[in-house]
């Protein structure tokens, strides 16, 4: 769980608070209300942050009953989900091709998909046998993002093509992995700050593989609702510590190049697109829960209140690594989680963490099976999990209290243009 934050969200589109109040009361319906927020010319600039929201320090938080009416684009140069603020909800799934389904059936599948995915972000029904489970509701910043396997390239003949990028992962010692909940060959990205739309949009995904594909395996997530503090900060994870400080921002100069692979870079199909790495991390918090605060902040480096490294200052000042104490002792412990995971630390290494934490209810042992659905975005996986996990591996004080259950690696093509599916390129290329 690197020590970084989450960048700026893409911005949204908002119906006046008039427009949102007569829907709530039955007094509009959901496709005018839609109308409405486009006609305003109404614009709330929000950032996510691994809370899932943020604002621009000069902006207030966005209300609770905006939610509905905020909307991601499903068209454009990079797929959503991957650069928009963290959602409340989440749903990842991964697909197997059924027996018998190649190229030809996984086109067909990425353009129904495709179809489903710019309906339901723009506030409208599936296609075809909607559910009505978000009959009422507006797009609620529903995001869907898809992804190709390692798997994915034998099944379709396209080997070729395959990316040496999304070459197997390495194996760590600290992995605990189920083979079953791990990998696959495609893989969905869905999330909104509505359960309802986002159960809705499983739904519909799901429906849409038809004989096409099987589910391989599903995990839900949670964020902090927007709105849900007084000031738009970032996140706490399920150890309740800050998570998320040192994340890469859109704004940076080398953002785009750490991030999402170069337009003319190899494979050409794989333009302006990105890796992502998923892993299911269970938090052993009965062990962590048992530690003073003072522990806890020496294992990962930063104060449990405000966030600030334990050198001194804000969330934002810089880490002093060299501090010590009058003793002579580096405030920073050496094995501290936040020192092990800074890019200065690991050759530049850098991803852009968008994570949802999970409860899955409590074991037969009475432990709550709970923890973190890590996702890191990087043009290159090899100069971004996989340096950052290695030297994790070797001695993050961290590690004993967390444990990493299941795994997969996926190329996440660029986003589609009008007219286009996700993956178009690749597979009528």
């Amino acid at each position: 769980m690197p020590d970084q934050s989450i960048p700026q969200a893409r911005t949204r589109e908002a119906a006046p608070e008039n427009a949102v109040a007569a829907a709530a009361h039955g007094g509009i319906s959901r496709r005018r209300l839609l109308g409405t927020a486009g006609a305003t010319g109404l614009v709330l600039g929000t950032a996510g942050t691994a809370a899932g929201y943020a604002a621009a320090p000069s902006e207030a938080a966005v209300p609770l009953t905006s939610l509905g009416t905020d909307r991601a684009m499903f068209h454009g140069k990079h797929q959503p989900g991957i650069t928009d603020g963290l959602q409340a909800r989440g749903h990842l799934v991964a697909f197997d091709l059924a027996a018998g389904a190649g190229r030809k059936e996984a086109a067909a599948l990425l353009r129904r998909w495709s179809e489903t995915a710019r309906r339901l972000m723009a506030g409208e029904p599936s296609a075809h046998g909607d559910t009505d489970v978000a009959r009422d509701a507006g797009p609620s910043s529903l995001t869907l993002t898809f992804g190709f396997g390692h798997s994915f390239f034998a099944r379709t003949g396209l080997e070729k093509q395959r990316p040496v990028a999304l070459d197997p992962l390495p194996e760590f010692s600290s992995d605990r992995l189920d083979k079953n909940r791990s990998n696959g060959d495609l893989w969905v990205q869905i999330g909104a700050n509505d359960a309802l739309v986002a159960f809705h949009a499983l739904r519909a995904i799901q429906k849409d593989a038809g004989r096409a594909a099987k589910v391989r395996w599903q995990m839900n997530g949670f964020n902090r609702s927007p709105g849900a503090t007084a000031h738009p900060m970032t996140a706490r994870n399920l150890m309740g510590q800050i998570d998320g400080t040192r994340n890469p921002k859109p704004g940076e100069p080398d953002f785009d190049r750490r991030i999402f692979v170069p337009e003319k870079g190899e494979p050409a199909w794989m333009a302006n697109g990105s890796y992502a790495v998923v892993r299911r991390i269970r938090m052993l918090l009965d062990d962590w829960e048992k530690l003073s605060v003072t522990a806890q902040e020496a294992v990962i480096g930063r104060r449990k209140a405000d966030g600030a490294a334990l050198s001194g200052g804000t969330e934002t000042t810089a880490m002093d690594l060299e501090k010590t104490d009058a003793e002579g002792n580096l405030v920073v412990p050496i094995n501290a989680h936040a020192r092990i995971t800074r890019p200065d630390q690991n050759g530049g290494a850098a991803m852009l963490r968008r994570p949802f934490s999970f409860h899955d209810g409590i074991n037969h042992d009475g432990m709550p099976d709970a923890g973190l659905l890590f996702i890191c975005w990087q043009a290159d996986p090899l100069r971004g999990f996989v340096p950052v996990q290695r030297k994790l591996d070797r001695g993050d004080a961290l590690s004993p209290f967390i444990r990493h259950e299941s795994s997969g690696l996926f190329a996440v093509p660029g986003g589609a243009a009008e007219g286009e599916y996700v993956g178009q390129k690749l597979l009528e290329g």
